[in-house]
């Protein structure tokens, strides 16, 4: 064990990285429904790694930590801001009932097992994962008048208490979340997260990365002119009416023809249309025969999002716009989606587009030029992470996390972690906004959040996993099982009275908020990874932020009355 102990010690990253790989390994097994996941894996690895007795940095940790958060504000910041106001009475009742509830948890258990102010204080600490209690409980210790050597002794057992109970307060909270809460609702997180997505979407669908409808809306046929000869391409245009269609290339006696709204189809011409496919496919009784393919009618198209900056079109209907705009201008283009401040606005005559919305236009490159230059600005599609704008993000995130506020000498602050959040929403609010900048493609975005996470945790066992297992085998099982109640008791009633009394009916949404109203990261890292989507996040981030404050404001509390 020394000599591994000496090796390592010159590289205790590598416990950091074995931590994720066997942790990921051990948390993809399922047993029945129960599948422990990625993160609670590497905490428990990492639990067992820490008797090599090799320390991690603190500020690996920290750093982590607020990648992670970051990237999950940053996400999540458009939706954030809009679901602020009455609506947002369910989390702060919930933050606050958990507080409670864990408040009166700890003290009826001290009372029950004779533990003192300091132990006491450290079992909510540990048992609740909010570490700032340590900090406030300590502070007002120190204010008893007590003598120097209990005062110390007191403080001693803040820290002893968190380190027996932090492993199983993160490690019950994922389970409580993750796993009971679904099958007490009887629901699945990743369905009900698809369902409250496509309520958000109204209606429309999110098609992840590689994924693509089996029926496209815009498709292109080729067709061999029979019954259409005779006609001019803008009268086949027309005969489309609300179902937008284009003839894209025209090819007579096996030579091109340049397309013009007066060119005449002539019998055994072979034309390429493009269009919305309700009237593409309508065109087979009207043009003639349908042909697999043809040489030389291949054709490219692109697909563009355009960011509105034309104040022309600005507060303007899609039918408006249609009416009002040059046939030249607008053929050849088809709207296939917008969106405003993230969210999909339904694609009718009647919605109102306004500035900065994002609209994807489907085309060739010299239609949607000809539409980018009248329009707006293209929205740039890059690999690359805007490190100028996420990096000044992460400073305003940590430096909101050093401001600490005082209320009648009770020192509350969000720290690092809840600065990263709130500076994530608000940076990714802006990015809604001014879409131009703070890029962020999503396989980054999920890199910072997985392994950030995931390599939290994994430092949070390796730093306070020996302690934990040392203090157990000195004072016996009591206070691991003491540390148990703690966790549990206030996570299922806080469950029970958000089910019954607040009335959460999607399971997603529900997993959000009760581990944010913990401050369960690593329990919302899960639920995050179960959800496939950010549905989640925005509960979370409310009842986080809460609990920040809430669950800080024990420490002087329990050392007051325990």
């Amino acid at each position: 064990m020394e000599w591994i102990k000496e090796q390592v010690g010159h590289s205790p990253e590598i416990l950091l990285f074995l931590s994720l790989a066997v942790g990921f390994w051990i948390g993809q097994f399922q047993i029945g429904k129960f599948q422990l996941g990625g993160v609670a894996g590497s905490l428990l690895v990492a639990v067992l790694l820490s008797l090599v007795g090799v320390p991690v940095d603190n500020g690996v940790k920290s750093i982590l930590f607020a990648l992670f958060i970051y990237a999950v504000g940053f996400e999540s910041g458009p939706q954030f801001f809009k679901s602020l106001g009455p609506q947002s009475l369910r989390e702060i009742f919930l933050a606050l009932f958990m507080a409670v509830i864990g408040l009166a948890t700890v003290l009826v258990m001290a009372k029950l097992f004779g533990l003192d102010k300091g132990m006491a204080a450290g079992l909510a600490a540990g048992g609740m994962t909010q570490s700032a209690i340590i900090g406030t409980a300590g502070d007002a210790i120190s204010r008893l008048g007590l003598a120097a050597d209990e005062a110390q002794r007191l403080q001693a057992n803040v820290a002893i208490g968190y380190a027996v109970t932090y492993i199983f307060g993160s490690l019950g909270a994922i389970i409580v979340c993750v796993n009971i809460l679904p099958r007490f609702m009887g629901k699945g997180i990743a369905d009900d997260a698809i369902k409250a997505e496509a309520e958000r979407l109204k209606g429309a669908i999110a098609f992840g990365p590689g994924q693509e409808p089996a029926m496209p809306e815009i498709v292109g046929r080729i067709y061999k002119v029979g019954a259409a000869a005779g006609k001019t391409v803008a009268a086949i245009e027309a005969s489309a009416g609300a179902n937008t269609i284009t003839v894209e290339r025209l090819k007579r006696k096996d030579h091109p023809v340049d397309v013009t709204p007066d060119t005449v189809l002539r019998e055994g011409d072979i034309v390429l249309i493009v269009g919305r496919r309700p009237g593409v496919v309508a065109l087979s009784d009207t043009i003639g025969a349908e042909l697999q393919s043809a040489p030389g009618m291949d054709l490219v198209m692109l697909t563009e999002d355009v960011v509105l900056r034309n104040a022309a079109y600005a507060n303007r209907t899609l039918g408006e716009i249609k009416a009002s705009t040059s046939p030249l201008l607008r053929h050849g283009i088809f709207v296939i989606g917008i969106k405003r401040e993230g969210d999909s606005v339904a694609l009718a005559d009647a919605t109102a587009i306004q500035a900065g919305d994002v609209v994807t236009v489907y085309g060739t490159d010299q239609d949607i030029k000809r539409v980018v230059t009248e329009a707006g600005v293209p929205l740039p599609i890059s690999i690359k992470t805007d490190w100028i704008f996420h990096g000044a993000g992460l400073v305003v995130g940590l430096l909101i996390g050093l401001i600490v506020i005082r209320i009648s000498g009770i020192p509350l602050t969000l720290g690092a972690g809840g600065g990263a959040l709130l500076s994530g929403l608000l940076f990714g609010w802006l990015r809604s906004r001014h879409q131009t900048m703070g890029n962020m493609p999503l396989p980054a975005s999920q890199l910072l959040k997985d392994l950030g996470l995931a390599g939290f945790v994994a430092a949070v066992g390796l730093q306070s996993g020996l302690q934990a297992i040392e203090t157990i085998a000195q004072s016996g099982l009591s206070l691991f099982l003491i540390g148990v109640v703690v966790t549990l008791v206030p996570l299922l009633l806080t469950m029970l009275f958000g089910r019954y009394v607040l009335r959460y009916d999607n399971a997603a949404v529900f997993a959000g908020a009760l581990s944010g109203s913990r401050s369960a990261n690593p329990a919302f890292g899960e639920v995050l990874g179960k959800a496939g989507n950010s549905i989640p996040t925005v509960p979370f981030a409310i009842t986080y932020a809460l609990a920040n404050v809430f669950l800080t404001l024990l420490g002087p509390l329990i050392v007051a009355f325990a």
